[in-house]
């Protein structure tokens, strides 16, 4: 079986994009804005805990995980065709 490599890489972007922005919103709510720096921050440019950082982050994270998910998807394709050949 092979993957659709775009299809995987946007669902992998928008899971991932999503997470983000819900975990930042849920460190807004119980523990309020923050302008220390994050592990996260220093990765994705101009994300903080506040909710502009949370869309800035939702940005970083979507075409992260839609490079991540085209990375895996297209790994996966070539050795599954290398290894998983059927014997004929």
């Amino acid at each position: 079986m092979k993957l659709n490599v775009k299809a995987f890489a946007l669902a992998c972007g928008i899971i991932w994009s999503i997470g983000l922005f819900l975990l930042t919103w849920w460190i807004i709510f119980f523990e309020g804005t923050t302008g220390e720096p994050t592990i996260i921050g220093q990765v994705y440019r101009g994300y903080s805990v506040s909710p502009a950082g949370s869309v800035i982050g939702f940005f970083w994270a979507l075409i992260d995980g839609a490079i991540g998910g085209a990375l895996f998807a297209w790994l996966y394709n070539f050795l599954s065709t290398r290894f998983l050949r059927t014997p004929s």
